[in-house]
This record gives C-alpha cells, structure tokens and sequence, in this order.
C-alpha cells in the first residue's frame, strides 16, 4: 500500500503551483498564518482548519478531508446511499438534453427541499482501497454518490474516459496509476481544475487540457447538487429529465455515446 505522503505535502505542491504563499492563504481563510505553516511543516490538519480552507482554495471541503486521509463528517456525506442508481441514470440522462435543459434540471434539484437523514452514510467498495492518488479521485466520486458502475457510465458519457466498472476498483486499490488523461477526466467530473488535481496527485500534465466540456461541468454541478437529495427526489429528478425529452417508456442507456477507450 502506498505510503500517504501528508496533507502538508500536498498543499504545497498546490499552493506551488498557484504560485500562493501561507499568508495569502490564511488570509483568504480567516486563518492564522503559523497554523498553515504548522500543516505545511507536517503537522495534522483540524477540522475547522480544513472546513476553512475549502472555500479558500475554491474546493469542497470533502475533498480536502479525503486529501488528508481523515473520515468524512456526516454533514459532508451524501444523504442517502441508496440513491447511488438514480444518481447514475439521472447525469446520464442529463447528457440528451439542451444546456438550458441541463440548467433547468440543475434549478430543480437545487429546488427540492432537504430531507432528515436517517442514517450515516458508508460507501461500500468491492475491494479495499488504498492510500494514494488513485483512491483519492475514486472516493471523491464516491462520496458525489457514485459506485463503480456510476463511475464508469457517467465518465464515459460526459469525457473521453471509458472503462469497465471493476477498472476504477483496480485504480482504486492502486494497482492501475493515474494517467494524464484520466486525471483530467476526473477532474471534469469532480468540477475540479485538471492542473490543481494533478498538482495534488503528482501527475505531470503533459500539456494544459482545455476546458471541460459544458455537459462535463453540468454533469460535475448536478453531482455535487444531488449528494443531499434521497434516493425518491433523485428518481423524480430523473423522471422531469426524461419528461423534457418526451420519453414516455423506462428504458436506460448500456452503452454511452461516441466514447474513446483508455
């Protein structure tokens, strides 16, 4: 199992890339300066540091707890687990629509009301996952309520990515590394810049991506937007997504449109 090389180091090879100082960011994040200075030297991020530093950096705060090998709060994790199927079919279906199709379903799953949470929340992957930068993006995607075979539909549908669903346990247990491409590709999905994640995960970018593709970045927004709607609001999500495409049977995609294999 890799070695996790410490939070600290990877803030800084981040703020390296941004060309941003611990001043600057604890500034940005209300935060005291020795405190940066104390993770970046090695010491263990807090919970209210990294809660702090999400915004600052323009990240989910999710992904920087995950960044720093530290369990999820619940309040950060997805609402209900058992909406991982409807989750998948929902993005994808999402991809037939018009831009202003996908921003008026993106309106309407920002619309519905939040409902109690009835459990914690606990991802269940078919194999352990290690400690390196491929378990990183694939929690990540995890904890946006996808499972493998989510995983595997929603790159393929919105990237050039496409590959089985047992390959992102393999990429999660870190016997497949990352590549340029895939880097990028989950970058788009996760809504995150392609050059801040491969800064974070060590990847060298052979050159500067261009950006995602809009129904990339819708796909990312619904995700996010969907991890505090239940498994009955992400069905009726997909039903008004289905609705403006006039579709009136149950079908569902098996093979996405146009993909590249990796």
């Amino acid at each position: 199992m890799t070695e996790h090389p410490g939070f600290g180091a990877m803030l800084a090879r981040l703020l390296d890339h941004r060309e941003l100082g611990a001043q600057e960011l604890a500034d940005r994040a209300g935060l005291n300066p020795d405190e940066v200075r104390a993770v970046l030297a090695g010491d263990s991020p807090s919970q209210e540091l990294l809660r702090q530093l999400g915004p600052a950096l323009g990240f989910h705060a999710v992904d920087l707890f995950i960044l720093a090998g530290l369990a999820v709060p619940d309040d950060m994790a997805p609402l209900d687990a058992m909406a991982a199927m409807g989750v998948k079919n929902m993005v994808t279906e999402a991809v037939r629509l018009s831009t202003a199709g996908r921003r008026e379903l993106l309106s309407l799953v920002r619309s519905l009301p939040q409902e109690e949470r009835c459990s914690g929340y606990a991802s269940k992957p078919l194999m352990p996952l290690a400690d390196g930068p491929g378990a990183w993006v694939i929690r990540m995607l995890q904890y946006r309520n996808l499972n493998w075979t989510g995983m595997a539909m929603a790159l393929a549908f919105v990237t050039p990515t496409y590959l089985s669903a047992a390959t992102y346990g393999v990429i999660g247990s870190g016997r497949k590394e990352l590549t340029p491409r895939l880097v990028t590709d989950f970058a788009a999905l996760l809504g995150i810049d392609a050059s801040d994640l491969a800064a974070l995960t060590g990847v060298d970018l052979t050159e500067l991506p261009p950006p995602p593709p809009s129904e990339a970045a819708d796909a990312a927004a619904l995700l996010w937007e969907a991890r505090r709607l239940s498994a009955a609001q992400v069905r009726h999500a997909f039903d008004f997504a289905r609705s403006m495409q006039g579709d009136s049977d149950d079908t569902r995609f098996t093979e996405p449109p146009g993909s590249d294999t990796c």
